[in-house]
């Protein structure tokens, strides 16, 4: 019988472009190269365009679901903004071209508009495309939300940011910090990883520190 041999190492490029059609395209691509189960997998992210909050978000939910040892490191040889800072966040090693930036808009989303469940008598206040409430917003607050598992947004936010930025925050260059941000994405590392015999409680004091 045989059995497929993982490749240390794969690499895709994530051109930054507008419009939809070629993230739904590397999407698929990305999918098949997290199905190989490589050893690590870069991204690299170049370009002008943004990728779009609700691809950056599915991007996310792929990432997440991914082998416990596949390692994704991601390279900025751009200056990124919106959805696609949150991709080059989401690497277990991030890399960034030493003069570039990351540019976050602020949403402002009104108070009543905030999700909630709808009562039997009010009516859905987005109905067709001529409301005035863009529901792209929602999603790109979505990604200002995860972001800000990683940097406080409302300082940041409207501003660039800068490498020596992410190097206080020990987003770039800090193995220590990346592992953390790895055991709360849920992926278990090899160096965690404890006998059978050991009682519960002693594990989840390990992954706690």
């Amino acid at each position: 019988m045989k059995t497929k041999t993982r490749q240390s190492r794969r690499r895709v490029q994530l051109k930054m472009m507008f419009g939809q059609a070629y993230y739904i395209d590397w999407i698929s691509e990305l999918e098949v190269a997290l199905a190989k189960r490589p050893k690590t997998l870069c991204i690299e992210l170049i370009g002008q365009g943004e990728v779009p909050a609700d691809c950056a978000l599915l991007i996310r939910s792929i990432l997440m679901k991914r082998s416990e040892k596949t390692r994704v490191v991601t390279e900025a040889r751009s200056s990124l903004q919106g959805g696609s800072v949150l991709v080059w966040l989401l690497g277990d090693e991030r890399i960034i071209r030493e003069d570039a930036r990351l540019y976050l808009r602020r949403v402002e989303l009104p108070e009543e508009e905030e999700e909630s469940a709808p009562s039997q008598n009010s009516e859905a206040k987005y109905r067709d495309s001529f409301s005035e409430i863009d529901p792209d917003d929602y999603d790109y607050a979505r990604v200002l939300q995860v972001i800000n598992e990683f940097l406080p947004m409302k300082e940041l936010a409207g501003r660039p940011i800068g490498v020596s930025v992410l190097k206080e925050f020990g987003l770039i260059e800090n193995e220590k910090v990346d592992d953390q941000l790895a055991i709360a994405f849920g992926r278990v590392k090899e160096r965690l990883e404890q006998p059978r015999t050991s009682k519960p409680k002693e594990l989840m004091k390990e992954a706690s520190k």
